[in-house]
């Protein structure tokens, strides 16, 4: 069987982790063995965050949402039950860029559930 020497290999997977902490302070940058575990947590971090920053988003959505039906007379909760109701499909995330850039669509928007939250009040 053939001897297989592996420097060239050993050598790639070493620069690429190498580039991949750069940056990085101390040791970390440059000694392969804190380099790897230094790449290895940040990209556990990097998997974990990137979930955590579509939470974030989600949560400024709603608070702005919340301010912007506030100033029309209703809450978040029922402002969100009265579009399920009246048929509205838009995310909070449109609704919220529409608040802050386009507040005459988004009166109209506020005022349809409006509507349909008082047609549903006079039918109880």
């Amino acid at each position: 069987m053939a001897r297989v020497k592996r420097g060239v290999t050993a050598h790639a997977k070493h620069k690429k982790t190498l580039k991949a902490a750069k940056g990085f302070y101390g040791r970390r940058k440059n000694t392969i063995r804190a380099a790897k575990a230094a790449v290895d947590r940040s990209m556990q971090y990097a998997y974990r965050d990137r979930k955590n920053k579509k939470r974030s988003f989600r949560a400024l959505w709603i608070q702005r949402l919340n301010a912007a039906v506030r100033e029309h007379g209703l809450t978040y909760s029922v402002f969100i039950g009265g579009l399920t109701k009246s048929g509205i499909e838009l995310d909070r995330k449109t609704l919220s860029a529409m608040a802050i850039d386009d507040a005459a669509s988004f009166a109209a928007v506020v005022e349809t559930v409006k509507g349909v939250l008082g047609a549903e009040a006079k039918a109880a």
